[in-house]
């Protein structure tokens, strides 16, 4: 059995949005954190698998709210 080698390697999605949507993406996570929901405890909440991937889904979310409204941070940025 042959295994080639990969010799590029996929660049991330947040190094073609320009820095003052990263930014706002950023400002939104932590928006997020603070204010987003909370998971449930007891029999019906998702346990420590609920705790370790939120913090995907609350960035992509935040991801999402970037890429859909402008802040203004680029123009607070640029002065």
């Amino acid at each position: 059995m042959q295994v080639n080698q990969i010799s590029t390697a996929a660049a991330p999605a947040t190094a073609s949005r320009p820095p003052s949507e990263q930014l706002e993406q950023m400002f939104l996570e932590e928006m997020l954190k603070y204010c987003g929901p909370k998971s449930n405890t007891g029999a019906f909440g998702g346990g420590i698998g609920e705790e370790q991937f939120s913090s995907f889904l609350i960035q992509e979310q935040a991801a999402a709210l970037a890429g859909r409204m402008d802040l203004g941070f680029g123009t607070w940025v640029a002065q």
